[in-house]
């Protein structure tokens, strides 16, 4: 009987669905609810609306709660995925060979070994072999984890005072690791990709070893884009357009002179495809002005002032994409790949108005993760066009 008119109100009174609420509050309230209910005279809806008026402020602590671990639990993942990509917003790490990943910049590479693939493409000669695959899959590595690695890590070894400004958290200024343990690594991994290198050259039976040199070449680049006297990243234009074709151009003449011809017009292409690669390296400065600033530094954004520079990036990359295009519909009749090529465009510049032009640092990040996909297969399709054009010639 005491059960029924609701006289206990410990634990007992709440169904076992109910139960692990008690602990925010809120079987007290259902027991009190359950009580009022089998006394005469109450309404319903008045025991309903006292349900909803006593549970509301437990419900809203519990949700409170609720959203505060699952918000730390995010920046965790986040910070974590951030350190093992290079990325900004990294958590700090003791571990010496995840902080070594974390200087060559994993997230960098994916444009590199793309541009591999997009140089397989267009050389027209590619097939879906054992070897070939093979082939493509150790230049990849060549591009990506060793000689970008090497440049991510000797651009961080000579930026160390800038970082300690901009970013901090990076492992040469946060001090996880020696500069000695720096200068070892990218010389290991130049070795490394110079000597991958060699072998595709052997592998593939050039009588000149066109992919050594290519690597040579691009790595002499990166040591000079990052390294004093020249230090091209200095000079703004130079140092942007030496990035940008190192990103497009280099690897994807690695992959074409792999398994086709490394033809002039193609080379020609690529460099001019690379003012594309020139705008999106404006956008990795927008993050770095006030370092860049007190160091003197004359990046585009600080030369010009961030009004000028975003509208001087989203014109290369937009006006450089469509006029590649223009060239595969009236140069190589290749109707059907410039249509989308054309068609890729048109997002890059709904993001470029909705993300970058407001606030392009802000917004940078967010930009290259929502436009840069988009450019990427534009690469592709231009390769897969041009090795069709080569193909049928």
């Amino acid at each position: 009987m005491a059960l029924l008119t609701g006289q206990f109100c410990g634990p007992i009174c709440a169904p076992a669905s109910v139960r692990p609420l008690q602990k925010h509050g809120l079987s007290r309230s259902l027991c009190k609810i359950q009580q009022r209910t089998v006394v005469p005279g109450r309404s319903v809806m008045r025991v309903r609306s006292q349900e909803k008026t006593e549970e509301t402020p437990s419900v809203s602590r519990a949700a409170q709660e609720l959203k505060a671990s699952t918000s730390e639990a995010g920046e965790v993942v986040k910070g974590n995925v951030a350190q093992l990509l290079g990325m900004k917003g990294a958590d700090s790490e003791t571990n010496i060979w995840k902080i070594r990943l974390q200087l060559t910049k994993p997230v960098t590479w994916v444009p590199l070994i793309w541009g591999v693939l997009c140089g397989a493409a267009a050389s027209g000669q590619f097939e879906w072999t054992p070897d070939n695959v093979a082939k493509s899959l150790l230049c990849m590595t060549m591009s990506g984890p060793f000689l970008t690695g090497y440049t991510q890590t000797i651009n961080d070894y000579y930026d160390r005072e800038i970082d300690a400004i901009n970013e901090p958290y990076r492992p040469i200024p946060s001090g996880a690791i020696s500069e000695q343990e720096v200068v070892a690594q990218f010389l290991i991994l130049l070795a490394g990709g110079l000597g991958i290198a060699y072998v595709l050259d052997q592998w593939a039976g050039h009588e000149t070893p066109i992919l050594f040199i290519l690597a040579v070449f691009g790595s002499f680049i990166s040591y000079i884009y990052s390294a004093p006297p020249l230090k091209l990243k200095q000079s703004g234009w130079a140092g942007n357009y030496a990035l940008g074709s190192s990103y497009i151009a280099l690897p994807w003449w690695a992959g074409q002179a792999l398994f086709g011809t490394l033809t002039p017009d193609v080379m020609v292409l690529t460099v001019l495809y690379s003012i594309a690669g020139l705008g999106i390296a404006i956008v990795n400065d927008f993050k770095s002005i006030e370092g860049d600033r007190q160091m003197g530094l004359n990046s585009l954004p600080v030369a010009f002032g961030v009004d000028t520079a975003k509208w001087i990036t989203v014109g290369t990359i937009d006006v450089t994409q469509l006029s590649v295009a223009a060239y595969l519909y009236l140069g190589l009749h290749q109707n059907t790949y410039a249509a989308v090529l054309f068609a890729l465009v048109l997002p890059q510049i709904f993001f470029q108005i909705k993300y970058f032009i407001p606030d392009p640092i802000k917004n940078d990040v967010k930009y290259q993760a929502s436009a840069q996909p988009f450019l990427v297969f534009g690469l592709l399709t231009t390769g897969l066009a041009i090795g069709h054009y080569n193909s049928v010639m």
